[in-house]
């Protein structure tokens, strides 16, 4: 896949080479299972701290593989069968400027490849008290407006459900039902801006959430459930500080979970305290959630799940409920 525009040399973990300095990107293919692979990529960590780049290709669809290889130093996760458009979407991410990743990033693939790309460094960020790549986020968002912009919300759906999983596939998920829903709502460019901005940000504070608990298959019991709802605040603390995330989006991601109703966390808003922009999140936040592709779930159908919004009376804005019916069942 590489070879015609990139040098490229190969080795197996326990080379003594392996992180040579020539080398500005590693991309590591290996069962992260194995004990003994596990071994030889601690030994090599600082080495591999040291490139531009350090893609790891996984075998299976877990979050559970991709949280070891973030531990062991991944910049990025692939999961097998990898495409050239993925692979080369995550080399121009590694390498080169925030604009790049959004003119990369072509057809839903590769802008899918893109987003989880930039969700996986803000996660790794946070994890680590590293500054986060805002700039690098919103360019990645772009990236998905204008795929759905051009191929519509369908094939998002299916590819980022194919392809991701977890609260990677949930915030892709999001972030393109909410691009579709301003879309079709007839919102300003600036407006669809901050709300694909809003979208990528929302679940950022999940990152400090066990995995234990966020992909847990059963039902929460009252401890964990209390821990999942301390994500919007998280996430609007570790936010906060940056001057290039504006008031409005930060207000997104601390209330993405508010109803109009007061029923919400995690500061019970009621109606004339949530702005617009946090109204259509919480609608595509929802929709994505019932939606989404799990282990431990069916997939439901988009019909049953904008039924289910539609008997949330009280919770959500009932002409904004009406006017996503076309997004949820149509688009």
């Amino acid at each position: 896949m590489l070879g015609p525009q990139h040098r490229v040399s190969y080795a197996s973990l326990n080379d003594s080479d392996i992180a040579r300095d020539d080398c500005e990107i590693v991309i590591v293919a290996a069962d992260l299972r194995s004990v003994e692979n596990i071994s030889n990529l601690k030994r090599i960590s600082v080495s591999l701290k040291n490139k531009r780049g350090r893609i790891f290709v996984i075998d299976q669809k877990q979050r559970l593989f991709a949280a070891q290889a973030y531990a062991l130093g991944a910049s990025h996760v692939l999961v097998n069968p990898v495409d050239r458009q993925s692979l080369l979407a995550a080399l121009v991410s590694c390498g080169r400027s925030s604009v790049a990743i959004a003119k990369s990033a072509d057809g839903a693939r590769g802008a899918a490849a893109g987003g989880a790309a930039a969700l996986a460094s803000m996660f790794s960020a946070v994890l680590r008290g590293e500054p986060v790549d805002v700039a690098a986020a919103k360019a990645a968002a772009g990236a998905v407006a204008d795929n759905i912009g051009e191929d519509g919300l369908s094939n998002w759906l299916e590819t980022v459900r194919r392809h991701h999983e977890g609260t990677y596939q949930h915030c892709l998920l999001v972030t393109g039902i909410a691009v579709d829903f301003g879309i079709s709502l007839g919102l300003a460019r600036a407006d669809i801006e901050r709300l694909h901005s809003a979208a990528i940000f929302h679940d950022i504070g999940k990152a400090k959430i066990p995995l234990a608990v966020l992909d847990k298959p059963g039902r929460l019991d009252a401890q964990e459930r209390a821990l999942i709802e301390t994500h919007p605040a998280t996430g609007y603390e570790v936010l906060a500080g940056y001057s290039d995330i504006s008031p409005e989006i930060l207000d997104a991601v601390r209330h993405h979970h508010e109803y109009l109703d007061g029923s919400g966390y995690p500061d019970a808003l009621s109606a004339d305290s949530i702005s617009d922009l946090v109204r259509i999140l919480t609608i595509a936040d929802i929709f994505a959630a019932l939606i989404e592709d799990r282990r431990y779930k069916p997939m439901m159908p988009r019909e049953r799940a904008y039924e289910i919004m539609r008997g949330m009376r009280g919770k959500l804005e009932s002409p904004l409920v009406s006017a996503f019916q076309e997004v949820a069942l149509s688009r």
